[in-house]
């Protein structure tokens, strides 16, 4: 089975913006403004250009180019795990 997600209009999404709640939790910076490269297509950009699908189980972020899984965030009551294995990097910058 495949992560891609068919083009079908009839999937909703939001922008990556709609995670900086969920990842404020790990992070102490607003992580939506950091970049990031796709590991499947090599896009880079912040993941607030990310789309995030809010019926998926957890939190979703797919490149906004290839639909590939950037980032899986799952809390599961006890712990929290990030799943970043779609990123080949991202880029925290200093203030």
């Amino acid at each position: 089975m495949s992560d891609r997600v068919s083009a079908d209009p009839g999937y909703d999404y939001l922008d990556g913006n709609a995670a900086a709640g969920p990842l404020s939790e790990l992070f102490a910076v607003d992580i939506t403004g950091a970049r990031g490269r796709c590991a499947h297509c090599g896009r880079t950009d912040v993941l607030a250009t990310a789309r995030m699908y809010p019926n998926s189980h957890g939190l979703l972020l797919r490149c906004p180019g290839c639909t590939e899984i950037l980032l899986r965030l799952v809390d599961t009551g006890d712990c929290v795990r990030l799943d970043l294995h779609g990123l080949s990097y991202l880029e925290l910058r200093r203030l």
